[in-house]
């Protein structure tokens, strides 16, 4: 917990942190950008796009149940599958015009590929147009 310290001058913006020392301790006016927003900031948005919507994908299939290793089936749950998937092409659909057909190829690929997977894994099909996603991406056959 960060507590204020005065000192002489009256400084009120000085703050002091656990496991720093005085002379690390910084006023906000003299505080650098920290390093991962100078790193974040360097980032095309293109690349926080395509990453952002890999991790979407990635979760989705681990609940598909297309991880690997024998506890795949018991990481299974397709409740929280649809709701990435729909997620996921919620997103792709509004980047998609921002990113490009170069970009938003691939993960319109990846998108479809799980829908399908979702479907196989599904006991119980939706309708045509209604699995998950399908309202931002027409029915998935």
């Amino acid at each position: 917990m960060s507590t204020p310290q005065s000192n002489p001058a009256g400084d009120s913006a000085r703050h002091s942190f656990p496991g720093t020392s005085e002379e690390e301790t910084h006023t906000h006016s003299e505080s650098p950008v920290s390093d991962h927003v100078r790193d974040i900031a360097e980032v095309p948005a293109v690349e926080v796009i395509t990453t952002a919507a890999v991790h979407l994908m990635s979760a989705a299939a681990v609940k598909c149940g297309l991880a690997e290793g024998a506890d795949a089936e018991e990481l299974k749950d397709l409740d929280e599958a649809r709701k990435l998937i729909t997620a996921l092409a919620g997103f792709v659909t509004a980047a998609a015009p921002e990113i490009g057909s170069q970009h938003a190829g691939p993960l319109r690929d990846g998108l479809r590929s799980l829908q399908l997977a979702f479907r196989e894994a599904s006991s119980v099909p939706d309708a045509p147009g209604k699995g998950p996603g399908e309202k931002f991406t027409g029915p998935v056959n």
